[in-house]
């Protein structure tokens, strides 16, 4: 699930997305724009810019800015950097891998095998979209219909 932390993040890199190129905006326009508390943002700005995805200014015409163009930032290593591993338990993650206490064989065990398959699909949608694409929409991805199934 994604945190206030990764929302966050998402919304201030979407505000600086559609920045002119050159342009730089301050923690304090891109908090009040996005009402997100300022000194959160200062945290996760800091963490995106230790990253590589942003750079920053100090003093007058200074600021934020994204490192280079949205189109070569992928959202899938913004939310990585910000909330951690994708995968929705630790036994089926790929940087973060831990065995469960409960589990007897991690191989065979179901839960780990289907929230892999959950996780490669969360990685895939993600890693390729860009944050140009998810600023402008054009990332969206249609509706998949829902098997009826047997209840």
């Amino acid at each position: 699930m994604l945190t206030k932390k990764g929302k966050y993040g998402l919304k201030a890199l979407v505000d600086l997305a559609r920045l002119e190129p050159g342009q730089t905006a301050f923690i304090n326009e891109i908090a009040l724009r996005n009402n997100i508390p300022k000194k959160f943002l200062d945290t996760i700005l800091l963490e995106l810019r230790n990253a590589g995805v942003l750079r920053s200014k100090k003093g007058p015409g200074g600021g934020y800015s994204l490192s280079r163009p949205a189109s070569e930032i992928r959202i899938g290593h913004v939310i990585r950097t910000l909330d951690g591993p994708l995968a929705p338990i630790r036994c089926a993650s790929r940087t973060a891998y831990e065995v469960c206490e409960d589990c007897s064989d991690p191989e065979t065990c179901r839960v780990r095998i289907s929230m892999t398959s959950v996780r490669d699909a969360i990685a895939s949608i993600l890693d390729s979209m860009t944050l140009a694409e998810f600023a402008t929409g054009a990332a969206l991805v249609p509706d998949v219909p829902v098997e009826k199934r047997a209840g």
